[in-house]
């Protein structure tokens, strides 16, 4: 078959989509190879570019020029269409021989400063300089939020004036405050008169690191690489701004959008459709995706941004009814175009480290307090029903691996098949007083604390579920399967929030989902008390 066959079957069957950037299946190599008119070896051979596979036709299978290759977009609507490279940076101008500094988070130089300047009045209060560490510890703490340090696109010092001063006032009131009861024979008054100096030397140390930021960016030594989603007039705008102000700090590669008619496209290119994003994100090395309007399905760019290229990137939106919106909290702006910067879920790092350290000491703990509960159950189940308190069922966890799950049994079903498929069990007449119990107060749960001692649960999640029906849910519920990507809890969101039993699926999974993407460990640990009070008041099945 030539290289003029119709794409069309190879573009739409499978997941793993046979397109540009992506990885093309092994046994579908021979049928790739006989479209493209090339060898089945060549086929084979994919060659890595920023860590994605790219498929390149050889020179005799390209139109145009001699090139070493050119990239094939079999989601192409023409036969053989080659794919349209992002706008090229434009050449910095150097300071001291540096070109780029995109690699330089703005916290490696703000954070340093901020806390150089909280300190410095230590120098003429040397007895309470450990006051001071701790007002730099805190004050930074309060200036982060506890999370990541972000330099906002509009980065102006005077519109972070009113959070920066009132955010060290109460760190420097907390310190204050702990150092009286701590020292209360010595007089505070000392430290709090210079603790007003490390706020004034905060805010001009702010002015430094802002101007050292603002050059960096008009000499486009720092240009984020950014693909914008949706190609209307809006996004035109958007890159016009953006080309003409470098002070933002972004350099707009191309945009994407399902439409065959763009605006945009008068200005920047056309880099391909909606579920092409995380390629162009890859091909174009952008840290930066920015959604304007456009003719998208929103439903799918959920689906896209979450993929594993598109992970790392910042993710920036226009909120609807743009002309409207009002700068409130951390919203940030382009121009006069307000912009919104949408968390992406914490799933690593130190954090998420430290959730694990939480779930192992607590589960640990936990069992060992409760091991008198814990036997008391145990002997309960084994009067009522016999030997085998202990219940294994097998659930889904993180990535979709199954585990076998613990609980106490609080009944015994017939067939392993029906332990596996049956839906609620809580009317059922099988189920005993001491197993209406257990699971009305949810101790029937407590076994599990050994699952999340493994490894195989953690604390708070979203709650397992078994095979049989994540593949039934999966196929019926929009974003159910996105559930998985962390592990399953002891406890969770949606529980706590009244969905437990024979209550909706979609709404358990937009719960899970809203946990995930808005994860914390605050959140963690209103979760848990509220578990507690669910537990104590007999909430349960």
């Amino acid at each position: 078959m030539g290289a003029g066959a119709a794409f069309g079957p190879l573009a739409t069957s499978g997941r793993e989509r046979d397109v540009l950037g992506c990885r093309v299946e092994e046994r579908r190599c021979p049928e790739i190879a006989d479209h493209l008119d090339v060898p089945v070896n060549f086929v084979r051979a994919h060659t890595s570019f920023r860590g994605i596979e790219m498929l390149r036709a050889p020179d005799s299978a390209a139109e145009g020029p001699d090139t070493e290759g050119v990239l094939l977009d079999l989601h192409a609507p023409d036969d053989r269409a080659v794919f349209q490279p992002g706008l090229p940076p434009v050449p910095a101008r150097p300071i001291m021989g540096l070109r780029s500094i995109n690699g330089l988070h703005a916290a490696l130089l703000v954070l340093p400063v901020d806390a150089a300047m909280l300190l410095t009045p230590a120098l003429w209060v040397p007895q309470h300089w450990r006051a001071f560490v701790a007002l730099a510890v805190v004050g930074l703490m309060m200036l982060t939020g506890g999370g990541r340090y972000r330099a906002k696109l509009h980065v102006s010092v005077l519109d972070e004036l009113p959070r920066i001063l009132a955010r060290l006032l109460t760190a420097a009131a907390a310190v204050a405050t702990a150092f009286a009861l701590w020292n209360p024979g010595e007089p505070i008054t000392p430290f709090l008169g210079a603790s007003v100096w490390s706020l004034g030397l905060v805010v001009v140390g702010r002015v430094v690191t802002t101007q050292a930021i603002l050059t960096a960016r008009r000499r486009r030594l720092v240009a984020h690489r950014t693909i914008l989603v949706g190609g209307g007039a809006l996004a035109t705008e958007i890159a016009m701004l953006l080309q003409r102000y470098p002070r933002y700090g972004l350099a707009v590669a191309g945009f994407v959008d399902d439409g065959s008619s763009c605006p945009a496209a008068a200005v920047i290119p056309h880099l391909g459709r909606i579920h092409d994003l995380d390629l162009a994100v890859a091909a174009n090395d952008a840290d930066v995706v920015l959604v304007t309007e456009g003719d998208f399905s929103e439903v799918e760019l959920l689906e896209v941004v979450r993929l594993p290229d598109c992970t790392d990137v910042d993710l920036l939106v226009v909120p609807r009814l743009h002309p409207f919106h009002t700068q409130t909290g951390d919203a940030d702006h382009v121009g006069a175009v307000p912009v919104m910067r949408v968390r992406s879920p914490a799933m690593r790092g130190l954090y998420w480290t430290l959730k694990r350290v939480v779930d192992v000491v607590v589960s640990a703990a936990a069992l060992l307090l409760l091991a008198p509960v814990l036997a008391a159950c145990a002997a309960a189940v084994r009067w009522e029903g016999g030997p085998g308190v202990l219940f294994r069922q097998e659930r889904v966890g993180r990535g979709g691996r199954t585990f076998q799950c613990l609980k106490f049994r609080s009944m015994r079903p017939a067939t392993s098949s029906e332990s596996a498929t049956q839906w609620n069990i809580a009317t059922d007449a099988r189920v005993g007083w001491v197993g209406r119990v257990l699971r009305r107060t949810s101790l029937d749960e407590l076994p599990q604390l050994v699952n999340v001692l493994r490894g195989d649960m953690t604390l708070v999640g979203p709650r397992p579920e078994r095979p049989h029906f994540v593949e039934q849910f999966s196929r019926q519920y929009f974003r159910y399967e996105h559930r998985h990507r962390v592990p399953a809890g002891l406890t969770g969101l949606a529980q706590v929030s009244g969905l437990r039993g024979d209550t909706p699926i979609a709404d358990r999974a937009r719960f899970d989902n809203y946990y995930i993407e808005n994860w914390s460990l605050w959140l963690d640990l209103k979760v848990v008390l509220r578990t507690i009070g669910e537990m104590i008041f007999a909430r349960g099945r």
